[in-house]
């Protein structure tokens, strides 16, 4: 059985400090590796992840014996289970940070001064990163590698229930790393399961941690949030809408709330409020609810929304406000886009909200009017993934206005400096 080390509480701040000091010392000759060494060491992880594979799977089944004798819901055990083809996602995941490009040293703006000066924006790593997240082990490589291919060190926090299986996937990451030339503390497992090392990254390590990026349950975050000393890039929860317009396909309407409520029902880009224009009542709203029920989606709805759908269960504002992360989805009936955008824009956790329309002008009002770090139309919620757009993964989902919004890619993983070039100019 894989364990992480564990330490005794009074143990803790000095371990932790030593995590920082070292990620500290390995993030300056991350920062100045090469794209083609940060590329050998992702190529040389992914490989190290398809070899172990058996051995991650052994560890994964060790946690979900455990999470199941936790009483852990379907929907969390889920987040914790590996497959087969989970992990080569896993394995394909790094594969696609490796390809895309190195955002290091990148212009990305310049122009001339009159007094002849030339000035470039330059992208630089953020410097070291740490990352506490629950449950799910793959967020061990996704960050991971994001963070290299980005140029920081990174400190991974996993939860209590993964540890095992994120310990093994956290091996394959060191080898890449070894046989790549790269320092083996440039990406970090904290080495105990005590709550108290979360308090220590949250003081920030004595000045080596940089950013923090949390990925959990809504009670994590909160916590993140109110005491971190450091800069945070998280949600606090995905509450992620679905509106049905009068003028969208039937079918469209129903493969889309389908989707994006059942395909995976627990993770942050599950639709959990289904929003239907009252104009299309009579012909969208019971195919769209029958499809979820038959699927084993719970409904719960409003007076009206039970009047035409008996075995809805009723809804209140409680309802509204949950993000469920399981077979539920709450149902309300709207006058229009307009009346969608207030409901949307009074229960939002600004994550992310979607659109059925074939109306262009109803999907640009939604588009406009909506303050969400993801909007979409006609396509699922669950979309709202870094991988999906293209960043080869996540770290997470920021619903934040500063930095990074939307997903956490390489680029929003990176900071600038200003690089300015003259020949012999003087200030008067």
């Amino acid at each position: 059985m894989l364990k992480a080390h564990e330490t005794h509480e009074t143990d803790v701040a000095p371990v932790m400090a030593q995590v920082g000091v070292k990620a500290r010392a390995a993030a300056r000759p991350l920062a100045l590796a090469s794209a083609e060494r940060k590329y050998a060491a992702l190529i040389g992880m992914a490989e190290a992840v398809r070899l172990g594979a058996q051995d991650i799977l052994d560890a994964n089944a060790i946690d979900l014996a455990n999470g199941e004798e936790a009483g852990l819901s379907p929907a969390m055990l889920d987040r914790l289970k590996l497959t087969k083809d989970r992990i080569r996602g896993i394995e394909d995941g790094i594969r696609t940070i490796a390809e895309l490009k190195d955002p290091i040293g990148e212009v990305i703006a310049e122009w001339d001064r009159p007094n002849g000066l030339h000035i470039e924006r330059v992208r630089t790593p953020l410097g070291v990163i740490g990352v506490i997240y629950e449950s799910r082990p793959n967020v061990t490589a996704d960050a991971g590698a994001l963070c290299l291919k980005a140029g920081n060190a990174v400190i991974l926090r996993g939860g209590s229930d993964s540890i095992n299986s994120s310990a093994a996937i956290h091996a394959c990451l060191v080898k890449g790393l070894k046989a790549a030339g790269l320092p083996e503390d440039a990406i970090q497992m904290v080495p105990t399961t005590d709550r108290a090392a979360v308090g220590e990254m949250l003081k920030g390590l004595g000045g080596n941690l940089d950013v923090i990026v949390p990925r959990g349950g809504r009670s994590l975050v909160e916590r993140v949030q109110t005491e971190a000393r450091v800069p945070v890039f998280a949600h606090l929860e995905g509450l992620c809408h679905l509106y049905i317009d009068k003028s969208a396909k039937l079918d469209m309407a129903v493969e889309i709330a389908l989707n994006a409520k059942m395909r995976r029902t627990g993770i942050c880009g599950a639709a959990e409020t289904l929003l239907v224009d009252r104009a299309v009542k009579d012909t969208h709203l019971v195919p769209v609810l029958e499809a979820l029920a038959k699927a084993g989606c719970e409904i719960r709805g409003t007076d009206e929304v039970q009047g035409l759908y008996g075995a809805a269960k009723p809804a209140d504002d409680k309802d509204w406000a949950s993000e469920y992360l399981d077979a539920i989805i709450a149902v309300k009936l709207v006058d229009g886009v307009g009346d969608a955008i207030e409901h949307i824009e009074r229960w939002s956790s600004h994550h992310t909200e979607a659109v059925v329309a074939d109306d262009a002008a109803v999907a640009e009002r939604f588009f406009n009017e909506i303050d969400s770090a993801i909007l979409l139309h006609n396509a699922s919620t669950q979309f709202a993934d870094g991988g999906e757009f293209g960043m080869g993964a996540e770290i997470g989902i920021a619903t934040g206005r500063m930095h990074a919004r939307g997903p956490v890619g390489v680029e929003q993983l990176t900071s600038f400096k200003y690089r300015v070039r003259g020949n012999g100019q003087v200030r008067s």
